[in-house]
């Protein structure tokens, strides 16, 4: 299992705009194969910092949902919608393996 990480720098005046951005993509990561554990948004502290992280079965299955999703027209919509609003200044991706009991 490898578990996405990203934290997105994000414009704290848009951050309704930046709610419907993730609210598009739990779906869309879900249709691929992955399971979304959720984006978490700023309430205490950092105004501009907001998360999200979602889990593939392998970096295989990940590499495929990421070729998948640039030739997706929904995905392409919601990298669009992103742009459009300018609700993320910049974000950072990384990758994790859990640990179970």
């Amino acid at each position: 299992m490898i578990t996405v990480y990203l934290r997105y720098v994000i414009d704290p005046y848009k951050l309704a705009e930046f709610e419907h951005y993730g609210r598009l993509w739990i779906p869309l990561v879900q249709r691929f194969g992955g399971q979304h554990h959720g984006y978490f948004l700023p309430s205490e502290g950092a105004n501009n910092i907001a998360l999200a992280m979602f889990s593939f079965a392998s970096l295989a299955k990940y590499e495929k949902y990421r070729q998948g999703s640039a030739e997706d027209a929904d995905c392409k919509a919601a990298f669009r919608y992103a742009e459009q609003t300018r609700c993320i200044l910049s974000y950072e991706r990384s990758f994790f393996r859990p640990v179970f009991a």
